[in-house]
């Protein structure tokens, strides 16, 4: 065998060895996931619905999802993306938005008043 195979063959078997990885990585990722999926779990769909996890049926495959109190919405299982976790608080990093001097956003340059030309002084020698 010539060395152009054996390098040829040698980089066939890595991809298929990361094929399999990557599989078994998903695999384990989905049922962790399908795991937390129990009614009164928050969850957030593809779509990015949020809301609590009412029912769930396997036979039909369809998710009840409560966004608000007294109103359901009747999803597919599979749009279920992930269950939401506790998150930290955002208002910690509004404060520090608040105070950080910088840009302002959604103002143009064009916007600002214009500015007055600078005079130089006049001295008389």
């Amino acid at each position: 065998m010539d060395p152009l195979t054996i390098v040829m063959l040698g980089i066939l078997a890595l991809l298929i060895f990361f094929m399999f990885r990557n599989s078994r990585k998903r695999k384990a990722e989905l049922e962790m996931l399908q795991e937390k999926m129990v009614p009164g779990a928050e969850v957030m769909t593809n779509f990015g619905l949020f809301g609590t996890l009412v029912a769930v049926d396997d036979d039909t495959n369809v998710a009840t999802i409560e966004t608000s109190p007294g109103s359901t919405v009747r999803v597919h299982r599979q749009t279920l993306a992930r269950v939401v976790e506790d998150e930290p608080v955002i208002d910690e990093v509004a404060d520090d938005v608040e105070d950080a001097s910088g840009p302002v956003l959604n103002e143009s340059s064009l916007d600002a008043p214009p500015k007055k030309p600078k005079r130089a002084s006049s001295t008389d020698d």
